[in-house]
């Protein structure tokens, strides 16, 4: 496992390391499903907020949940935007 400031420096930029990153784990991904999160794993999480959660699968296999945060720190649910003209924003429930 590496060193983090290393691994920053190494990408140029805390921007490129992250994207570097992203990149890594979402592109080529599908989406598989589409669903607001549960009543259930909103009260797990604390939240007050559903937001809306895709399950993802890469194209080795493996799949995993991408779901939006108010914040970095996880604090509640938060709303996904888009550029699409008709569909400009998952709120959050």
């Amino acid at each position: 496992m590496g060193n983090f400031k290393e691994d920053v420096k190494k990408a140029g930029s805390i921007k490129n390391y992250w994207t570097e990153k992203a990149t890594k784990n979402l592109k080529g991904a599908t989406i598989m499903k589409v669903e607001y999160m549960s009543s259930e794993e909103l009260e797990d999480n604390m939240w007050y907020k559903s937001p809306v959660c895709l399950l993802m699968q890469r194209p080795n296999g493996t799949k995993f949940w991408i779901y939006p945060s108010m914040d970095d720190e996880g604090n509640d649910g938060g709303a996904l935007f888009t550029t699409l003209k008709d569909y400009s924003c998952a709120p959050t429930l």
